[in-house]
C-alpha cells in the first residue's frame, strides 16, 4: 500500500497555510502554529488521539479575530485527508466514538462516504472564546473539514457547563471517530461500497 500522506498549501488575501497529513503509523507527530492558542491545543488533541503525523503553519489576518484561521486551517487539513485517503479503497469507512472530559461528553460518527454532511448539536455551547478561538467557531471548522473532506459527520455534544471542556471532548472524539473510520481494515479487498466507488 502506498503511503496515505498529503502537502498542501493554500494561500489567499486572508490566510496563509501549509499543512502536512500523515494517515499511517502517526503517533501525533508535528508541530501546530496557527497564532490561536487554542487552535494549536485541539489540532495537538487531534493528532495524538487521531494518530496522525500533522504539521500545520498558518499566518492569517488575527487582526479581524480568529475566524478566518480557524476555518481556512478546516479547509487545508479537510483537503489534505481528501488526498490521502485517495480511492479510499481498504478502509473501514464508518468510525465512531463517545468521549468523556470531565462533566462534558462528545459523540462523533463519522462516514467516509465522498458526500460532504456536517450534523453538529454543540449542546448549548455557551458564546464566548478561549485562547482566541471563538466558541461559534467549532461549527466553522467542522464544516470546513467536511466539505473539503466529502466526509459525512455527525458532532454531538452530549453534555458539559465547561467550554473548553465540550470543545475539547468534540475533537478527541472526532480524532478517534477518524482513526476507526480511516483505518485499514484487513479482510476489504477494494472500496467497501456496493456503488464501487466512495469518491463519486
Amino acid at each position: 500500500m502506498t503511503d496515505r500522506a498529503a502537502r498542501i498549501a493554500r494561500t489567499t488575501g486572508e490566510t496563509e497555510i501549509t499543512l502536512q497529513l500523515g494517515l499511517d503509523g502517526g503517533d501525533g507527530t508535528g508541530s501546530r502554529e496557527t497564532g490561536v492558542g487554542f487552535l494549536d491545543h485541539m489540532l495537538d488533541l487531534l493528532a495524538r488521539h487521531g494518530r496522525l503525523d500533522l504539521d500545520v503553519i498558518a499566518k492569517g489576518d488575527l487582526q479581524t479575530g480568529s475566524h478566518h484561521t480557524v476555518e481556512d486551517v478546516g479547509i487545508v487539513l479537510g483537503q489534505a485527508l481528501d488526498e490521502a485517503l485517495g480511492d479510499r479503497a481498504g478502509i473501514f469507512r464508518y468510525g465512531h466514538a463517545v468521549v468523556p472530559m470531565d462533566e462534558a461528553r462528545a459523540m462523533c460518527a463519522i462516514d467516509v462516504s465522498g458526500r460532504p454532511f456536517l450534523a453538529l448539536d454543540d449542546g448549548g455551547l455557551p458564546a464566548g472564546e478561549t485562547g482566541g478561538f471563538e466558541h461559534e467557531l467549532l461549527e466553522e471548522f467542522f464544516r470546513a473539514v467536511v466539505n473539503n473532506a466529502r466526509i459525512t459527520l455527525h458532532l454531538e455534544v452530549q453534555a458539559g457547563s465547561n467550554a473548553h471542556h465540550m470543545i475539547e471532548a468534540s475533537f478527541k472524539a472526532f480524532a478517534r471517530a477518524l482513526r476507526a473510520a480511516t483505518a485499514i481494515d484487513p479482510s476489504e479487498t477494494g472500496v467497501p461500497s456496493t456503488k464501487g466507488t466512495l469518491t463519486a
